[in-house]
């Protein structure tokens, strides 16, 4: 691999973005790459901004990932694609969780949730580097929420080839305990299916 992969997930607290990056950087390490993983918690208990990076490839000095650099933006929520979208680089791929959150400002009354953020993002990124989909959706026809984090791995799963399947198996087992792991592995395949 000529360049390190860097791989941003940004959401809102509770959402399992930290187990998520956990997942990218076990299944990486698996594959033989050196990685590196940062987070940001904000006010994560009282659902504030969460991002988490993830890069790797031969050799990774920082987990550090500066605007411009992030080869994917994995969105847990809408508005928090837009407050992050300034990470990814110029044809970068950007998936995003159909899931609007109301952060305190909105949910006071004080501002307003923006009402055209799909577009906004397709405008920065364009149609070919962009992925809508709907992880509770998805996770409520499992019969389990807590999945959600880990079909949108399964988005993203295809631009990340460096990485198998196996190997995203393999951190899976190892991340999250072991009577949730058929669950989670058909959340996975189910957002593969979507994220292509």
């Amino acid at each position: 691999m000529p360049s390190n992969k860097n791989i941003m997930i940004a959401g809102v607290g509770g959402q399992g973005i930290l187990v998520a990056a956990d997942i990218i950087a076990l299944a990486a390490l698996d594959a033989g790459f050196d990685v590196k993983k940062s987070e940001i918690h904000g006010m994560s208990q009282r659902g504030g901004s969460v991002t988490s990076s993830v890069k790797f490839g031969k050799n990774v000095y920082s987990p550090v990932i500066t605007p411009g650099q992030a080869d994917i933006l994995l969105s847990f929520e809408l508005l928090e694609a837009l407050r992050q979208i300034h990470f990814l680089k110029d044809g970068g791929f950007l998936a995003v969780n159909d899931m609007k959150i109301d952060p305190l400002p909105v949910a006071v009354g004080t501002y307003e949730y923006p009402a055209d953020i799909e577009e906004k993002l397709t405008s920065v990124v364009g149609k070919e580097n962009f992925v809508l989909v709907n992880g509770v959706r998805a996770a409520e026809s499992l019969g389990d929420i807590r999945t959600m984090n880990i079909y949108l791995l399964g988005a993203i799963s295809s631009k990340i080839p460096e990485i198998s399947n196996a190997s995203w198996e393999k951190a899976i087992k190892s991340r999250l305990p072991e009577k949730a792991f058929d669950i989670n592995m058909k959340a996975l395949q189910m957002g593969v299916s979507e994220g292509k």
